[in-house]
């Protein structure tokens, strides 16, 4: 059974999971809000590209590579992006970034991810808004964050994978933040290094 993580929570992946964990997804999924169109009748919800991207950091605090939309894969090969989706249409994951824990370089402490609205819609137009981790080897969800926190931000620091005392942990963060990729949330990044 996943962890329903709360804003805050820290937990260990491999206790979560049960086993040493050397693959994992990290699944992002939403839905447009619909709109209530002539007497009540829903219209069709508008399009909504959210983008997940995974920011590396060294020991220092500062970025080695990341993986998103524009950089499906990191130049190690330890962090692939599986592709944009710009509407956010079917169930499930919408957008996922494999990790491959093994081959993530040893000068690397943590790995954030984070969620951006690329064309520029806010929260208050986003439901059922999840990240989730997955053991990539069984397909066993490990642990579940929402990130339905409705509001005009467009943005979030979803939570940091590190490295502590040999294990992989995960930190819930849920800082609200605004910016079309995460390349503007930097500077709320670095404090949760």
């Amino acid at each position: 059974m996943a962890v329903n993580l709360q804003k805050g929570q820290k937990i260990s992946l491999d206790k979560e999971a049960g086993v040493k964990l050397t693959k994992i997804i990290m699944g992002l999924g939403w839905d447009a809000v619909k709109s209530k169109g002539f007497f009540g009748f829903g219209r069709k919800a508008p399009d909504i590209d959210l983008d997940a991207s995974c920011i590396l950091f060294d020991t220092e605090g500062n970025p080695t590579d990341a993986a998103w939309f524009r950089q499906l894969k990191t130049k190690d090969g330890s962090v692939v992006h599986t592709g944009d989706n710009r509407t956010g249409a079917g169930d499930g994951d919408d957008e996922q970034i494999v990790v491959d824990l093994t081959q993530v370089p040893a000068n690397v402490k943590s790995l954030v991810f984070t969620v951006n609205s690329f064309t520029g819609q806010n929260f208050s137009q986003i439901e059922n808004a999840t990240c989730r981790i997955v053991n990539a080897a069984n397909n066993q969800e490990v642990a579940r964050f929402n990130l339905s926190t409705l509001g005009a931000h467009n943005a979030q620091i979803m939570a940091k994978l590190y490295r502590h005392e040999g294990e992989w942990k995960m930190h819930a963060i849920g800082e609200i933040g605004n910016g079309r990729t995460f390349a503007e949330l930097m500077p709320q990044i670095t404090p949760h290094l």
